[in-house]
């Protein structure tokens, strides 16, 4: 699903029959309410704001080639105040690593509590299977 505004970009009807042929579900956000969609709001500000303001491009291949060098500036190389001061991967790294670890600590508690026995013998009589406390 795609969530977006109703700019006029992205209301045309070329990306809306893009949209239709590949199955992909659209959803437009209130109109004056962009914190319905405040992430993607932030970023293409940024995106608009960093890249695309700053460059006239001369074609399609130049375009891609500045927009992807400022994809990797913003992924890899600056700092996001909100993410700590880390950069999107290695915010994304630390917390696949957090993540690891509890599940990691969940495995070894596991969610029963663990099996108590008795290991004196018993006379006279055979064990079949587990001793639970009584």
């Amino acid at each position: 699903m795609i969530v977006s505004d109703n700019g006029t970009e992205l209301t045309s009807v070329a990306v809306l029959r893009w949209a239709e042929e590949r199955g992909v579900e659209w959803h437009y956000i209130a109109p004056g309410k962009p914190q319905q969609n405040a992430f993607v709001e932030s970023f293409n500000g940024r995106l608009r704001d960093e890249c695309l303001n700053e460059h006239v491009f001369g074609s399609l291949s130049e375009a891609r080639r500045l927009i992807e060098a400022w994809r990797e500036d913003y992924n890899r190389v600056r700092p996001h105040g909100s993410l700590g001061g880390l950069t999107p991967e290695e915010f994304a790294r630390h917390s696949a690593r957090a993540k690891d670890r509890a599940e990691g600590a969940a495995l070894l508690e596991g969610s029963a509590p663990s099996a108590r026995s008795t290991t004196a013998p018993t006379r006279g009589k055979r064990r079949t299977g587990p001793s639970y406390p009584r």
